[in-house]
């Protein structure tokens, strides 16, 4: 029930989303719900306002079927045109993890969070450069990095986690007793298929119909709980399905990317943001919607445990989320 209505100087973190499920989830984690405040007629956004540990927050969703960089770029300027005080924005959904031998052993179900590194701010455009020999795209340009405050309370997280003082499973159950479609799946749906090895049959009938003889072995986890992994994120305006598409884009970027995503480019540019995604497929042909509500709850209880970390008065004395 929406109450104690706010002006929009109020409120000073913005939450997006891409899909519904991710809208879904991130609702859930709210403490309080408030009444929503009039906008301009040209800001088509339609939000919801709430409270989360004395933090006034604003949650918009793309709209229905309209996806991509243009389209999280269009959301985030109304939001902060409609919300002046907003400080940063986290931008939480689900992703595509990338697998690796050598690097962190992503399953679904994981978090990945974007992190700055000597090379890249956190997040890569991947469809954004000049075209070079080969067929393939050399990036020009560089993304910002997240605000020190998120990176400041990633380590407090962090540390937290070290000492088993975390409560992600905790926001989870609490997501799960209100949207029961957001439980987890179980770890015999966790399939990873040789990238070159293409989905047989429907796309929704969780590789049913697929050669076993094709799986990649893995070793199974001691617990179901989700790991957290911080690196590099790829956005572009394509859906990667396909292993082999995949593991090419990954190579051409240096080999450290964690996840796609189409979304994050649009904000890393001109809004001060964190990407916060669960994974819910391998970016190959294999996708399917099986893992989407519980990646999109895994991390939505990663953004309510950031969020714990960041006092009230540090949000209202750091800079504005707009980068200009």
């Amino acid at each position: 029930m929406a109450t104690n209505q706010r002006s929009h100087t109020d409120y000073t973190i913005g939450w997006i989303c891409a899909l519904p499920v991710e809208m879904a989830a991130c609702k859930v984690m709210l403490e309080t719900m408030h009444t929503r405040l009039p906008q301009s007629p040209n800001d088509h956004n339609v939000y919801t306002l709430g409270e989360l540990y004395g933090h006034n927050i604003v949650i918009a969703c793309l709209p229905l079927g309209i996806y991509g960089i243009c389209s999280a770029t269009l959301v985030a300027t109304h939001m902060l045109h409609t919300f002046p005080e907003l400080r940063f924005t986290i931008l939480v959904g689900i992703g595509g993890g990338v697998p690796s031998d050598r690097g962190p052993d992503i399953r679904l179900g994981d978090v990945v969070v974007s992190k700055p590194t000597s090379t890249f701010g956190g997040v890569v455009q991947y469809d954004h450069g000049k075209a070079i020999s080969g067929n393939r795209l050399q990036r020009t340009g560089a993304l910002n990095k997240p605000p020190s405050i998120l990176l400041a309370a990633i380590s407090h997280l962090e540390a937290d986690r070290m000492i088993g003082d975390a409560h992600i499973p905790l926001h989870l159950a609490e997501i799960m007793a209100r949207f029961p479609r957001a439980s987890y799946p179980g770890s015999e749906y966790d399939v990873l298929f040789e990238p070159e090895y293409q989905h047989m049959g429907d796309p929704d009938d969780a590789c049913l119909n697929c050669s076993r003889e094709h799986i990649v072995p893995r070793p199974p986890r001691s617990s179901n709980n989700p790991r957290i992994h911080y690196g590099l994120i790829a956005s572009g305006n394509q859906v990667i399905k396909d292993g082999l598409t995949r593991d090419r884009v990954v190579g051409d970027l240096g080999g450290d990317i964690l996840c796609f995503e189409m979304e994050a480019a649009g904000l890393m540019n001109d809004f001060k943001c964190l990407v916060i995604r669960g994974i819910c497929d391998y970016a190959d042909s294999h996708k399917n919607k099986l893992w989407q509500p519980y990646a999109a709850a895994v991390a939505a209880a990663y953004a309510k445990e950031l969020l714990s970390m960041i006092p009230v008065v540090q949000i209202r004395t750091s800079p504005k989320a707009h980068t200009e």
